[in-house]
């Protein structure tokens, strides 16, 4: 380790807030392992911050001026408001403040061996793969992943290595603070267009994010992806594809075929030869691809085939992907945190691999933003499925400002000839559901905010 652990022990009480986030408790939990004093407020309790206060940090659910008194550094979310009291308070008393991705940064440039994975879709399953692969081939990393993985009970691990492997989201461009020696670059789409605007804004971010790489690093990225093409010219260090429609990438997923519960089994081609044969516990051809970018990477790294399949077997998904909740009605309920078109469709043919039925969906859009700019997207995305309910646009870091709403939704897709229905309370939306879904259908939650509480009500 560098001397960036050094630094950040220099502070001797650590204050983060909107600590409840899956990254910022991570790293919360990660900061203490060093023999940091932490606290935290966040504006609403959760299992994240039920769990950080049983491991013994001091949460607060709303604000708490005591405690940034008493910190030495003040960490926040981007989705913190600058006129936020904590922050207001630490900048009153020249307390420094640190944003959320840059403290990450210092933590990043602590390891020798960085694994970054990016991209628009698929961060979650990826980094949760590759780690899985890492710790199946005793290389003890350590892991930042941005949903609870079952096998860790967690959304982090601490381990004795340089190996550190973690989630880089290109939202606000955070991920230009990390210090990556491997980019995993899964794509890259039009989303989080708030900030920037056009996908051009959105690609150039990424070609940035590809010059942080060290002539010694390893850059991996997804061959059928267009918007990915060209990258490998940004960056001296190597760089591997991989694909399932270009033959020419380096991995090459070939003979795929999907069991009733949509599971994958395919063979793999490493640079024309014949590699080996892989069988997924997760559903969809998107993690037929997420898979190849795990495979690319532990085979760099000199990661065995078996230690790889026996992770993979292992693997049933992270938290809110595609995730099983139970049933109502003899029916199968999952949950999911698609909230792109691209993921819903994704989403959707993980589905359609299974066999029942009729498919119900309950999407809850998330900010008004995303909506506006991708309405028509939604739309064609959401057809896919049998029956159709929106409920309330979940507002996240945003205010009502954008003259949309997910009646504008339901518009939009009965204007293509498929019915849907606008439900708001959640309480509504499962007795509709109680009334009307039969045996052998399935019924997906969809959605990056709340919708996740309708599965457990359900059941």
């Amino acid at each position: 380790m560098s001397n960036a652990i050094d630094d950040i022990k220099k502070y001797k009480t650590i204050h983060f807030i909107g600590i409840g986030g899956i990254s910022m408790s991570g790293i919360a939990e990660t900061i203490v392992n060093f023999g940091v004093n932490v606290t935290g407020s966040d504006w609403v309790s959760s299992d994240i911050t039920d769990r950080l206060i049983r491991s013994g940090i001091k949460v607060t659910i709303g604000s708490d001026l005591e405690m940034v008194k008493n910190a030495d550094l003040v960490v926040y979310t981007a989705a913190i408001p600058q006129d936020d009291v904590e922050l207001v308070e630490a900048h009153k008393l020249n307390i420094p403040t640190c944003e959320r991705a840059v403290f990450l940064g210092k933590l990043t440039e602590a390891f020798k061996e960085t694994i970054c994975v990016s991209g628009t879709h698929g961060k979650t399953t990826t980094t949760s793969l590759i780690s899985l692969c890492f710790i199946e081939a005793g290389l003890d990393p350590n892991v930042q992943v941005g949903a609870i993985l079952k096998q860790l009970d967690s959304n982090y691990r601490i381990g004795n290595s340089d190996y550190f492997i973690l989630e880089s989201c290109e939202y606000v461009e955070s991920f230009l603070h990390f210090y990556p020696k491997t980019e995993v670059i899964l794509n890259i789409d039009n989303d989080h267009l708030d900030y920037f605007k056009t996908l051009d804004n959105i690609k150039n971010a990424f070609v940035k994010y590809v010059k942080l790489l060290p002539d010694d690093g390893l850059l991996v990225f997804n061959a059928d992806d267009r918007n990915s093409e060209g990258l490998e010219q940004y960056t001296k260090a190597k760089y591997i594809t991989y694909g399932v429609q270009n033959d020419n990438a380096n991995f090459v997923a070939k003979n795929i075929k999907f069991d009733k519960n949509g599971y994958a089994s395919f063979d793999v081609y490493f640079n024309g030869n014949y590699f080996d044969a892989f069988t997924l516990c997760i559903s969809g051809m998107h993690n037929v691809l997420n898979s190849l970018a795990c495979i690319a990477v532990c085979n760099y790294y000199g990661i065995s085939n078996d230690a790889i399949k026996r992770a993979f077997l292992s693997f049933t998904g992270a938290s809110r992907r595609l995730e099983y909740k139970g049933s109502v009605n003899s029916a199968i309920i999952y949950d999911d945190y698609a909230h792109h078109p691209t993921e819903i469709r994704a989403t959707a043919d993980a589905l359609n691999r299974k066999i029942f039925n009729e498919s119900w969906v309950v999407f809850q859009p998330h900010t008004y933003s995303r909506l506006k700019n991708l309405l028509d997207d939604f739309a064609t995305a959401l057809l896919d499925f049998d029956h159709i309910i929106i409920t309330d646009v979940y507002a996240a870091r945003e205010k009502d400002v954008f003259n949309i709403s997910s009646k504008d939704l339901v518009n939009k897709i009965t204007s293509l000839g498929k019915p849907a229905i606008y439900i708001k309370d959640f309480k509504e939306i499962v007795s509709y559901l109680k009334e009307n879904v039969k045996e052998n259908d399935i019924v997906l939650t969809l959605g990056a905010g709340t919708v996740t509480e309708i599965g457990p009500m359900l059941v």
